[in-house]
């Protein structure tokens, strides 16, 4: 990715939101810069925290469009330290660099070849933040990146940043962010964070509720919710890097929204801003989820592009329905939101997972952290809304015995996603081929609520050898009050 110093001008998009006509890339960053209340000669400081392939890919694109103009702005990446970097990935890391013409001669002025060589010889152990800082992540060797200024103590990379970028997993945001309150304890000014987290936890306590990664930040700092923003979209990272079309939303305070996402916005990434934070995160969590069932779908269907765009139906109309539960006027599942989750059941790590774990590739007592792949987030997400929508406050009206049941009942995908993997009631991999996935039914809404019925018909049975095989007929029913 080359740095350019173009115009851009933006026309309206078709989702009816933004737009601004952009300048050059030093305009753009100047206007922020005087929004932020930045002096001349104090830079403006951004900082990601968490380098995982989506994290270290938002950091490499700022790095590229604006770490040329060093007197106006400092790019800076977190990871921990420690992290080493095992036999066969240094040689396939060796592989990647000498099938790249540019990346090999890259190294080689920056004399930092000949310690890849080593790596490959097994003469030396790399580091992740080592080779992090040559533009290599980890979880994406495949797809190098620009150099990076990388930082592994995380007092010294955010106690005075302007923007922060959350490149964290869910599952680590609180934590991480309860450290650097400590470290913010005696700031003046209010940092802006930009979160990319997509995940959620389940708070269970008094009223029943989602926690969202903004929110989990929101608590553990103190700074305000208006400073905090969202950004999501169909964002496959390396795809991303490698300039393939893409586009996100980022959601939040409208003061911060419109001029990051003219900040953010490049001719092969197209940033709109959206006021709906909580949807957009709610669905940021939810994608996951039912992407490990499409992985799941895809493989134990060899592919069939029937039973997958099923799926991708009546998964979405469980979205919906939780959706509605959880918002009172959600956005609409459609533009980027649909695209987010679509790209995520197509081809995301999640999905990815599904597919392994079905095909015996992957088993659960790996964990949700997985090599080469980074955090699995639908893992923990399939557990927040299970246990949420399990919750009796939250019970609906079934729509045809009409007597109160857990939400959770009306959501036959989740509930059976919850047993295979967290119940771990499926205890055999891999699993049979299934037959096309039929379904029945069309999506009806109501005025003001919808309701969604599934049925759900499973048939589990064992050989003489005690191989568990599954046989899933679905047949979807829907109703609307």
């Amino acid at each position: 990715m080359v740095q350019t110093n173009e115009v851009v001008n933006d026309s309206l998009s078709s989702n009816g939101l933004i737009h601004h006509t952009n300048g050059s890339l030093e305009e753009r960053l100047d206007e922020l810069r005087r929004l932020m209340g930045k002096a001349e000669g104090d830079p403006l400081r951004i900082v990601g925290v968490g380098a995982g392939a989506w994290g270290s890919v938002f950091t490499a694109m700022l790095q590229d469009s604006y770490g040329y103009l060093r007197d106006k702005v400092l790019i800076r990446i977190w990871r921990r330290p420690g992290r080493s970097v095992d036999r066969a990935t240094a040689e396939h890391l060796f592989e990647v660099i000498n099938s790249r013409e540019d990346v090999l001669r890259r190294l080689i002025r920056r004399c930092a070849y000949l310690k890849y060589v080593e790596a490959r010889l097994g003469d030396r152990t790399l580091h992740a933040d080592e080779i992090l800082k040559d533009g290599f992540c980890l979880n994406m060797i495949d797809t190098p990146l620009c150099p990076l200024k990388v930082v592994t103590n995380l007092q010294e990379a955010v106690w005075d940043a302007d923007i922060v970028i959350n490149g964290l997993p869910s599952t680590e945001t609180r934590e991480v962010f309860e450290e650097i309150s400590r470290y913010w304890k005696e700031r003046i000014t209010v940092p802006v964070i930009i979160s990319l987290a997509k995940g959620v936890e389940a708070e269970l306590e008094a009223v029943p509720r989602i926690i969202t990664p903004t929110q989990m930040i929101n608590r553990a700092t103190g700074v305000p919710i208006e400073n905090i923003l969202y950004l999501g979209g169909p964002n496959i990272a390396s795809e991303i890097y490698n300039k393939e079309y893409a586009n996100a939303r980022i959601c939040g305070a409208e003061k911060w929204r419109k001029p990051l996402a003219k900040f953010l916005r490049r001719p092969h990434f197209t940033v709109w801003d959206n006021g709906d934070l909580v949807t957009h995160e709610v669905m940021g969590g939810l994608k996951n989820v039912y992407a490990i069932g499409a992985g799941m779908v895809a493989a134990l269907t060899n592919e069939s592009a029937t039973s997958k765009s099923v799926y991708f139906a009546h998964c979405t109309s469980e979205m919906v329905f939780i959706t509605h539960l959880l918002a009172e006027e959600p956005e609409k599942l459609a533009g980027p939101l649909l695209a987010d989750t679509y790209v995520t059941l197509l081809k995301g790590r999640n999905a990815w997972y599904g597919q392994e774990l079905a095909k015996g590739r992957l088993t659960l007592d790996l964990g949700d952290s997985i090599k080469g792949k980074g955090m699995i987030q639908g893992i923990s997400a399939v557990k927040a809304f299970y246990e949420l929508l399990s919750q009796s406050s939250l019970s609906v009206l079934h729509p045809e015995e009409n007597k109160p049941v857990a939400t959770v009942e009306l959501c036959p995908i989740l509930k059976m996603l919850y047993k295979i993997l967290i119940m771990r009631y499926l205890t055999s991999f891999p699993f049979s081929p299934l037959p096309p996935i039929i379904f029945s039914g069309e999506l009806v809404h109501g005025a003001k609520r919808i309701l969604i019925k599934y049925y759900l018909l499973l048939k589990v049975y064992a050989d003489a050898f005690s191989y568990i095989q599954i046989l899933v007929y679905v047949m979807i029913k829907t109703h609307a009050i």
